[in-house]
């Protein structure tokens, strides 16, 4: 086996070592110069991305003009990526498109037949399949090319000449505007109207130093392809001052009266909105159901243009329902002006004034270049015609010179020497031929001279002279808006409507049947679908509660308290409809509730001014009373904080109450108290309360809120026994006290209280617990504090006493209610003795 040789390493002397850091800000410094210079941004002069100027040129190069037949796009994309633009052919053929598309570019610069897209997003046919050519209007971006007007510069490989810049007889930035990204930069300009562009040009070529407002008499605002309303005048001239500013575009829509609806129906859209994905929006709205009278929506744009349509039911207020849409849909969209293009080969931010200027300024170099070539053509063919002229003066000499002449070359020689003729002039005669020397051509000539000599000085005038320069670019901008006289589509309003939603004005006032689970399920129901139910019970999730149910209109609120001592409050109108048998939505769909909150109560509130009170209990004896009107907040996606909690505690209730009202507390031993609740100091959300009652190895296991309906006590042990009193045996104390024992104590039975319920003897009482049970108050025994219990129903586990929802009553609220000082808390609270 042979032995390996290793080799040396090889050593360079010219290895430069680098730290990291620089190398990769040197070559991401190239990559962004790149980028901003060669891709991304626009040239003020043209207003043209690189990518866009070379299939232009490449267009025009192969003869592929507006007044030609069209020509497979793919050929077209094989010479933009083949002698200029080594990328990928989906960006040439996407840029290509784009200046095809008259929903997205003012004027449209290359005119393709076939399916190039819609403005629903649509994509173009394969470029095998679409043909195209230059656009009109293209004509004034590549005119005078050929006379030496822009600078050249070589392709990638070297093998042809591309410009640098188009001669642009119109300013092109300003009138298509452009969107690109580059490496930090971007540009966002919008399209404006060819006319009022040029008419702005003009006054700036006449008024070098006119101010803004002088230029916005002429450009009013964007003009966009899709129409639609600009709102915002301030914004406007903030972008037209410092090349950013914010306005607002809104569709174009008109309110109409249908037989059986009322119909909104949009006319345009705002710039770049896809109109699939605006109509999906609207209609997605009518299926949730997130506002009430929308009937239908419907897309009916066809060949003469768009019309979407959205059916409202009669009796709706239409411009409610507009107005929801204009926010809450792309039917009204903000458009933030960033006018950013480069100036001298770096990005600039561009005014109105900056823009036109860079484009004037190149125009004077564009029409002093073209002037120097034209004039050098025609003092050339001048020279040669003065030569032709003399030749025909002299001819028979000359005629006899060259005939004694060996060749053409001994010709030119000595009609050069004989007659002082210069090379070019000899050359013109040598090679003219003898029908020239009719007298009709000798005239043609002279008067061709004579042209000459008219046309060399005006363009001596033109380079010699800066006002006739200026009436020439003036007059050639003139024949741009002349051959294309185009209207503005954009109206423009100065401000910004401030759309205003009532949606409870939107909402149709009905009744509908409400429930309200602990596990956070809530449902409306129509009172249709719950009549249809024939009095079952409603859907409930397994191991869920039903905390209440009950009739409620679509404009209430329902606002629920949870175990975590937090509240929420949701509108009827928001919650998701649903049949009688369904489970519901989840509270997390509209307001964020964490999974360990339980809750316990639920009411109904028409208003949150009222001169009511809710009151709260907890599992350790802590007590606290809040106004309504303290829970209204203007911002309502979340639980928020009805009572702080001490560690291990909950909230066993949350009640209504009012001035003049008792509240009865019941301990899990046995005990109960009653007080009047004006002994509960007012505090806010925020507080934790004051000592309910006073507990000894106890806590509270239920509470009541008593006024002028009931007099009967209904108490409920844990193992579903129950008994009744009279409400005057409970004497009325102070707070805190112990309170006094409410049944007798059984050593062979031991239980403990787990709920009490003031009622009428006639009222009606639900439990549940492996069913349903419905019985009345009057059933259950009276019997005195020092009995026990009966027990009417068989207990198999837990069970529950099912409520309806309690509506809050509206009380009027005097001035000592407004001005009421909180506090948050009262006293140092004790939980054990």
């Amino acid at each position: 086996m042979k032995k390996k040789i290793e080799e040396p390493i090889e050593t360079h002397a010219n290895v430069i070592t680098s730290p990291l850091e620089e190398i990769m800000g040197d070559r991401f410094g190239r990559y962004s110069k790149y980028i901003i210079q060669e891709r991304a941004l626009p040239d003020a002069r043209d207003g043209l991305k690189p990518v866009q100027r070379r299939i232009l040129y490449a267009m025009y190069e192969d003869g592929n003009l507006w007044d030609k037949g069209y020509r497979k796009s793919a050929k077209t994309v094989g010479l933009v990526i083949g002698n200029y633009h080594p990328h990928g052919d989906s960006s040439v053929y996407d840029a290509m498109v784009r200046m095809s598309q008259e929903w997205k570019i003012r004027s449209p610069q290359i005119d393709m037949q076939g399916n190039n897209g819609s403005i629903d997003d649509d994509p173009a046919a394969a470029m095998r399949y679409t043909e195209a050519r230059l656009g009109k209007i293209s004509e004034y971006l590549l005119k005078d090319i050929e006379k030496d007007t822009v600078q050249w510069a070589p392709n990638f490989d070297d093998t042809a000449w591309e410009p640098t810049v188009l001669p642009a007889r119109y300013p092109n930035l300003l009138v298509n505007g452009i969107t690109g990204i580059a490496a930090g930069y971007a540009t966002n300009i919008p399209p404006h109207n060819l006319c009022e562009a040029i008419d702005a040009t003009i006054y700036r070529i006449q008024h070098p130093d006119c101010s803004l407002d002088d230029l916005m008499q002429f450009v009013k605002g964007p003009d966009f392809p899709t129409g639609g309303i600009v709102q915002g005048i301030d914004g406007i001239r903030e972008a037209f001052k410092t090349g950013r500013g914010k306005i607002m575009v809104r569709s174009k829509v008109s309110i109409e009266q249908a037989k059986t609806v009322q119909q909104i129906v949009v006319h345009e859209i705002p710039y770049e909105v896809v109109k699939s994905n605006m109509v999906k929006k609207i209609d997605d709205i009518r299926l949730n159901k997130k506002i009430d009278g929308i009937l239908d929506v419907r897309d009916e744009s066809d060949r003469k243009g768009l019309r979407v349509v959205v059916d409202i039911k009669k009796d709706m207020d239409a411009n409610l329902i507009l107005n929801y849409l204009y926010k809450n849909t792309d039917l009204q969209v903000s458009y933030n002006y960033n006018v950013v293009a480069i100036v001298n080969k770096r990005p600039v931010q561009m005014g109105l004034a900056q823009m036109l200027d860079a484009f004037i300024e190149h125009r004077n170099e564009v029409i002093l270049k073209r002037s120097r070539y034209d004039l050098d053509k025609k003092q050339q063919r001048c020279h040669i015609l003065e030569g032709l002229i003399k030749a025909i003066s002299i001819l028979d000499e000359i005629i006899a010179l060259i005939r004694s002449s060996k060749d053409k070359a001994d010709s030119k020689r000595r009609i050069i020497e004989a007659f002082n003729f210069t090379e070019e002039q000899a050359e013109a005669i040598v090679t003219m031929r003898l029908y020239r020397l009719s007298n009709t051509d000798i005239c043609q000539l002279q008067e061709e001279h004579a042209s000459l000599l008219k046309e060399i000085a005006q363009l001596q005038s033109i380079l010699n002279d800066p006002k006739v320069l200026r009436k020439v670019m003036i007059s050639e901008l003139k024949e741009v808006k002349k051959a294309f006289p185009v209207e503005r589509l954009t109206k423009i309003e100065e401000e910004i409507e401030e759309i205003v939603i009532d949606k409870v004005a939107m909402i149709n006032s009905e009744q509908v049947m409400f429930t309200v689970s602990r596990d956070g399920y809530f449902k409306r129901v129509s009172m249709r679908s719950y009549g249809a139910a024939n009095n079952a019970m409603t859907g409930l999730k397994e191991e869920d509660r039903l905390v209440g149910w009950g009739e409620v209109n679509t404009l209430d609120h329902v606002i629920f308290f949870t175990n975590q001592g937090t509240y929420g409050y949701t509108p009827v109108y928001e919650v998701e409809e649903a049949k009688w048998k369904d489970i519901g939505s989840h509270l997390n769909n509209t307001l964020k509730i964490s999974s360990d909150e339980k809750i316990t109560d639920a009411y109904v509130v028409s208003n949150f001014k009222t001169n009511a009170y809710m009151i709260s209990v907890t599992k350790k004896g802590l007590i606290k009373r809040t106004k309504v009107s303290d829970y209204e907040v203007s911002r309502n996606n979340k639980t928020m904080s009805n009572m702080k909690l001490l560690e291990g505690d909950e909230v066993i209730g949350t009640y209504v109450a009012y001035d003049g009202d008792e509240i009865l507390l019941a301990s899990r031993n046995g005990f109960v108290t009653r007080y009047p609740i004006s002994l509960i100091p007012i505090t806010s959300p925020r507080s934790k309360g004051v000592k309910a009652m006073n507990l000894v190895n106890d806590d509270i296991a239920s509470a009541i809120v008593h006024r002028e309906a009931g007099n009967q006590l209904v108490v409920f042990s844990d193992t579903l026994a129950m008994k009744r009193l009279k409400l005057s045996e409970i004497d009325i104390t102070g707070r805190p006290v112990k309170g006094n024992m409410i049944c007798k104590k059984v050593k062979s039975k031991p239980y403990q209280i787990a709920y009490i319920g003031i009622y009428d003897i006639n009222d009606e009482i639900i439990i549940s617990n492996d069913a349903y049970h419905r019985f009345f108050a009057k059933d259950i025994s009276l019997m005195s504090k020092d009995a026990t219990f009966s027990t009417p129903f068989k207990h198999t586990g837990d069970f529950y006493v099912m409520k309806p929802l309690e509506k809050l009553q509206q009380v009027e609220m005097t001035s000592d209610d407004l001005s009421d000082e909180e506090t948050e808390d009262f006293e140092e609270v004790s939980l054990f003795e």
